[in-house]
């Protein structure tokens, strides 16, 4: 047998560890397409590389951190955001980044995602949404549609999913969007953005999960799914926010829903703060 050897580096290369190859992600799972969008967004962003730290928690996403050749930290369940605003309190020059899913952010770790948001810490949230707890086995999350099958709920959800950018928009994030992995420029620039904002910014990501989701919801491969994404995707800016509810196989709305501007919770504490108008 033959073994060919790359002897080129991958674009991506020089903020991956390589070493750690290859992944732990599933076929068609959107998280690499993910990881992808955000090294673009941070070889564009003005904010120096030495100066970015990765936090993230458990779960399929989770290990983000772990891939990325930037400071990071690999946190416990649910903690990434206390974890993150302890580094940036410390490091207030660093641009602190949670990298992260929705049952780490929004269920085990919601609590936190509640306050760090209306404290308008300057952190910056990539949550990426598979409507399911990924890696520990498939089970209902807040974010899972009404009536879709997990293994904890084999005869379809009974609850009303989280909308998270109504939630978090709510509680006075500055920066808020949503998009899937899909778009992959149009993410990429939200990623850029959100980096670059001051203040609590936040992007939710939608991204199939083949081997749990869709399996247990006969919505057959994850390319499958993809394409539904792509076909039921609608993207309006500036959308009211309840509309942004997700049903199960509907339409997504998509695009960027908040852009404003006001202190920090640092320039509060400092007394640095000017009064801004909200956008």
């Amino acid at each position: 047998m033959t073994v060919i050897q790359q002897t080129t580096a991958h674009p991506k290369d020089r903020l991956l560890r390589t070493d750690r190859l290859p992944h732990i992600w599933c076929p068609t799972c959107g998280i690499g397409t993910a990881v992808s969008c955000f090294i673009n967004a941070i070889e564009e962003s003005e904010i120096p590389e030495e100066d970015i730290a990765v936090v993230s928690g458990i779960g399929c996403t989770g290990r983000v951190a772990g891939y990325v050749k930037l400071d990071s930290f690999h946190t416990t369940h649910g903690r990434a955001l206390p974890f993150a605003v302890g580094l940036h309190t410390a490091k207030p020059k660093m641009k602190v980044i949670v990298f992260s899913g929705d049952g780490d952010l929004v269920a085990i770790g919601g609590n936190h995602l509640l306050h760090t948001a209306r404290r308008n810490f300057d952190i910056t949230v990539f949550c990426v949404n598979n409507f399911i707890y990924g890696m520990t086995g498939g089970q209902l999350a807040p974010t899972t549609p009404l009536n879709a099958r997990t293994t904890t709920s084999p005869y379809g959800s009974h609850e009303f999913p989280a909308n998270i950018p109504k939630l978090v928009a709510a509680l006075g994030a500055v920066y808020v969007a949503r998009w899937t992995v899909l778009h992959i420029k149009r993410l990429t620039r939200a990623m850029q953005e959100a980096i670059e904002k001051p203040g609590f910014s936040f992007v939710e990501i939608i991204a199939p999960c083949a081997t749990l989701y869709a399996r247990k919801n006969r919505l057959g491969t994850g390319t499958e799914l993809m394409n539904f994404y792509h076909d039921h995707c609608e993207i309006r800016h500036g959308a009211n926010l309840d509309d942004l509810d997700l049903q199960f196989q509907e339409k997504i709305i998509c695009g960027k829903f908040v852009d404003i501007n006001k202190p920090t919770y640092l320039q509060m504490v400092r007394g640095e703060a000017e009064e801004e108008a909200v956008a």
